[in-house]
């Protein structure tokens, strides 16, 4: 059974930085696809950075140059790191992985596991 969890959120004032963590088990394979994504109220959930099924991340220009993501194999545990963070960065997030090749962001179809999110405030 694959268990997708998430952690780190909190609030902050604008400026400001949070790192999250998403530990994941389950996973038939070491590799795979991972992304994490926020949704706002009212806004449809957007993807923000993804490590691929070729390695390779992918980060959302919305975020590029203040979120990055990376991943521990060794503890089956990925990250974003957010600094300079905004008010508009407002949001639930999340993180999702999938045993399926993705590659870039994905799409949220793509994903099969999910994790129950994690509340980031960030005030002005």
């Amino acid at each position: 059974q694959v268990l997708v969890l998430v952690s780190g959120g909190g609030s902050v004032q604008a400026g400001g930085s949070l790192k999250l963590s998403c530990p994941v088990s389950g996973m038939t394979y070491s590799t795979y696809p991972l992304g994490w994504f926020r949704q706002a109220p009212g806004q449809e959930r957007e993807g923000l950075s993804a490590i691929g099924s070729d390695g390779r991340t992918t980060v959302a220009d919305s975020v590029k140059g203040r979120f990055t993501i990376s991943k521990d194999n060794a503890k089956n545990t990925a990250y974003l790191q957010m600094n300079t963070l905004k008010p508009e960065d407002t949001a639930m997030y999340y993180c999702a992985a999938d045993e399926k090749r993705i590659y870039g962001l994905g799409t949220l179809a793509q994903y099969n596991y999910w994790g129950q999110g994690t509340q980031v405030t960030v005030s002005s």
